[in-house]
Parts: C-alpha cells; sequence; structure tokens
C-alpha cells in the first residue's frame, strides 16, 4: 500500500488543476471567505465549532504577509457579525515569519488583538522544525504579555515535544504532518501513538486546555479514556477534526456530549495547498484516492 500511495503522489503533478480542485473540494470550504462562511454555518447547525485558516503560507514579501493578516482581520469580522461558533487558526510564516521577526510579531499582535477585542481566539499553528523555536517562543511572549485569547500547536510525533508542554496553557495537540528526519521525529506509527497519549496526559495533568486533533480511533478511544478518568468538564478539551475526514464519527462524538471543531481552509491557494499537504503525507493521499473511488463506486 505505501508503493501505491507514493505512486499517487507521483502522479499529482500530472493531474488537470479543475480535477484536483474537485477532489479536494471535500476538505477545503473553497476560495472565497463567502464559501468558508457557509460551510462554518452549516458545521454549527450540527452542534459543532470551526477553525478557519487562509490559506497562503508562502509569502515572500512584507506586503502578501499584511495582506494575509488583512484577510484574517476579515474572518474575524463575518465571525463577529454573523454570530458564528468559530475562532481563527494561523501559520506564522504566512504573516511573515521567514521575512522579519518584527513584522511577524506585528502581524500576530494587531491579529489578536482584533480578536480580543470580538471575544474570540487565535490558534498559531505548528509548522516543520525550522519554525518551532521562534513559534514557541513567540507564543510564549505575547502570553507573558497578557494576551490570553492566544494558543499553540504541538506534535506529538516530534521527539521534543514532552520537554515543550510545560507552561502552555492552550493547546492543540496533533500527530503531525511535515517530513522531519529520524533523530527529530519518531517514525515508527506506534511511537507516535504512544507520544500522543503520553503528552495528551501531561496536558490534562497540568490543567491545561487541550485540543484533541486525531482521527485514529485507537487514539480517540485513549482520548476519551483520559478525559473520563481525570473527570474533564466538557469545555476544558474538544475534539478536533479537519474538514471532510470522517464526519460520521465527529456526529458521534458531539452526541455524545463532546465539543467537537473542524478545521476549515479556505482561499485562493487551494491548489498549493492540496498537492503540498498529499505530498507531505503520502498516506493521506492514499487515503483520499481510496474515499474517493469508494464514493464513485458507491454511486
Amino acid at each position: 500500500m505505501a508503493l501505491l500511495d507514493r505512486a499517487i503522489v507521483r502522479l499529482l503533478p500530472a493531474v488537470p488543476k479543475p480535477v484536483v480542485q474537485r477532489l479536494s473540494s471535500r476538505y477545503i470550504a473553497g476560495p472565497t471567505l463567502d464559501d468558508a462562511v457557509r460551510v462554518v454555518r452549516r458545521l454549527n447547525a450540527k452542534g459543532k465549532l470551526a477553525t478557519v485558516d487562509v490559506l497562503g503560507e508562502d509569502v515572500t514579501n512584507a506586503d502578501e504577509a499584511r495582506a494575509i493578516a488583512g484577510q484574517y482581520h476579515d474572518v474575524l469580522a463575518r465571525i463577529d457579525d454573523e454570530g458564528l461558533d468559530a475562532n481563527i487558526s494561523l501559520k506564522l510564516t504566512g504573516l511573515g515569519l521567514e521575512l522579519d521577526d518584527d513584522l511577524c510579531r506585528e502581524n500576530l499582535e494587531a491579529v489578536v488583538a482584533d480578536a480580543a477585542a470580538r471575544g474570540n481566539f487565535v490558534r498559531i499553528d505548528m509548522e516543520d522544525s525550522s519554525t518551532t523555536d521562534r513559534t514557541l517562543q513567540l507564543y510564549r511572549r505575547l502570553h507573558a504579555e497578557g494576551h490570553d485569547n492566544l494558543g499553540v500547536v504541538l506534535q506529538a510525533y516530534m521527539r521534543r515535544t514532552q520537554s515543550d508542554l510545560p507552561g502552555l496553557d492552550n493547546v492543540r495537540l496533533c500527530k503531525g504532518i511535515y517530513i522531519e528526519p529520524p533523530e527529530l521525529a519518531f517514525r515508527e506509527f506506534e511511537a507516535v501513538r504512544a507520544s500522543f497519549v503520553r503528552s495528551l496526559e501531561a496536558l490534562v495533568a497540568q490543567g491545561s486546555y487541550v485540543g484533541i486533533a486525531t482521527h485514529d480511533e485507537q487514539l480517540i478511544q485513549e482520548s476519551l479514556r483520559i478525559v473520563r478518568d481525570a473527570g474533564l468538564d466538557r469545555e476544558r478539551y474538544e475534539f478536533q477534526m479537519l474538514l471532510g475526514v470522517r464526519p460520521d464519527r465527529a456526529d458521534e462524538l458531539v452526541a455524545g456530549g463532546h465539543r467537537l471543531r473542524v478545521y476549515v481552509p479556505y482561499g485562493s491557494h487551494w491548489y498549493e495547498y492540496s498537492v503540498r499537504r498529499l505530498q507531505e503525507n503520502p498516506k493521506m493521499a492514499g487515503q483520499v484516492a481510496s474515499d474517493i473511488v469508494g464514493r464513485v463506486f458507491g454511486r
């Protein structure tokens, strides 16, 4: 199966762009903010929360970084105006992290302040290992300055994650998707799972609010056990899933009384996002292809 997954990835550049768009439409809201708002409204109607992400982390100049920040201000305004139950998730590279530290901080502070004024929340996504230290430093700095409507992401497959946990009071915990060398990241499937469980247990023990971001049924079951054993109130944690992935399981979690948030990406860079994510995770490419084939033959 791994060979088939990699073969699918190699074929991606040859797939016509309209075909990629159609195939990825289940996992991306669309190119516009209106598309994202429509999806969030539908999710809210089913009792689900949302986090909106503006696609476009590969900025090349300060104007592009400020434009991405401007789009997040637009997202916050629409969430506020339409009374949606949603927050935002952003990547620091999209705000200029690789261009200038001061530029990135300026953009981030402005977005966080706007969110706070509207009673909303900002999640800083984690990217590849070259940005981990700077991401955590900026998060800790803003949090120490009183920005308490701010959270960060940790990736369980990184060997350093256990040492990064202390002092973080709002964390999305996921497995991790970027390709990293074995000296930095666990490669074995069960080792990643074990790290996820240890990290979740530590976060719960230290009183952090945690977003449990996984589609892995074994980890969902382990997470339910940890939450139950700790006697956590439902306001102290939430499950998180990607748009279009295991929606039936998400419905079951909501029906079980758990908070469930769906990651809703949108933007004009949908093609780059789709191809890059599938290239970074060949197994996901295989899963998407299998899902598509299943839907076609199902009809």
